[in-house]
C-alpha cells in the first residue's frame, strides 16, 4: 500500500544510498554499490508507520495462521512491536545468543507449542542471523512458520540459505524491486541501473574491478 512512499523516504533521508563508482565495503570484504542503514527508520514516525502497516498486511496475507510476532534483536524488535500492535498479537524477541546470567534466556516473551510464529528483522543479507533466530526459537519448542523483513538484497546465497534451512521468507522490499522503482522515479540513470543490476547478479565478481 505504501511501497512508493517508503522507497521515496528511504532515498530522501539517505537511509539507502547508492554509489556505483565508489562502492562501500561490507564487513565480509564484499564491495557493494548500495549501503543500507534501516536502523534509522525508527526516527521517522510516518515511515515506521508505513512499514508497520505494510508488514502487517503482508504477514496477514502470507501467514494467515500467525498467532505470535517475533523480533530479531536488535533492529527487528521495534518493527516487530509495531506490527504486533497492528495485528493485536503477542510479541516475543530473540537474542543472538542466550544471556550469560539469570535464567540464561535467549527468547523473551511467552509462547506455546501450538503457536505459529513469524519472525521479523529489518535487513536480511544472507539470512544467517535470522536463521539462527529461527533455530533458537525451534529449540525452545516454537513453531516458526515464516520470516519477514523490511528489506533484503535477495542475493543467490540468501535464497539458497533459506531453502536449505527449510524456512519460508517473505520480505516487504527486495533489491530488484527497489532498483526498478529507482529507475522509474529517475533516481538513477540507465547506466547506473545496469551497474547496480550487474552487482546483484554476481557481487564478488563485480567488486574485483575496484581492487
Amino acid at each position: 500500500m505504501y511501497q512508493e512512499q517508503i522507497i521515496n523516504k528511504l532515498i530522501a533521508e539517505k537511509i539507502i544510498t547508492f554509489s556505483p563508482q565508489e562502492p562501500y565495503q561490507y564487513a565480509s570484504g564484499m564491495l557493494s554499490p548500495i549501503y543500507t542503514d534501516l536502523r534509522l527508520t525508527v526516527s521517522y514516525p510516518d515511515l515506521r508507520d508505513w512499514i508497520a502497516t505494510d508488514l502487517a498486511a503482508l504477514i496477514k496475507s502470507k501467514y494467515p495462521a500467525v498467532t505470535v510476532i517475533g523480533g530479531v534483536a536488535t533492529a527487528g524488535i521495534p518493527h516487530a512491536a509495531w506490527v504486533a500492535a497492528k495485528l493485536n498479537l503477542p510479541l516475543i524477541y530473540v537474542r543472538p545468543k542466550p544471556k550469560d546470567h539469570g535464567k540464561g534466556k535467549q527468547i523473551e516473551g511467552r509462547f506455546n507449542k501450538e503457536d505459529n510464529i513469524v519472525l521479523i528483522d529489518d535487513l536480511i543479507t544472507t539470512g544467517g542471523s535470522v536463521i539462527n533466530a529461527v533455530d533458537a526459537t525451534k529449540k525452545e519448542g516454537g513453531n516458526v512458520i515464516g520470516v519477514s523483513s523490511i528489506f533484503t538484497y535477495y542475493l543467490k546465497d540468501t535464497k539458497n540459505n533459506f531453502a536449505q534451512a527449510g524456512v519460508d521468507f517473505s520480505p516487504l522490499l527486495s533489491y530488484p524491486e527497489l532498483l526498478q522503482k529507482e529507475k522509474e522515479l529517475n533516481y538513477i540513470s540507465s547506466e547506473e541501473y545496469e551497474a547496480l543490476k550487474t552487482w546483484h547478479e554476481d557481487p564478488w565478481k563485480w567488486g574485483k574491478k575496484f581492487q
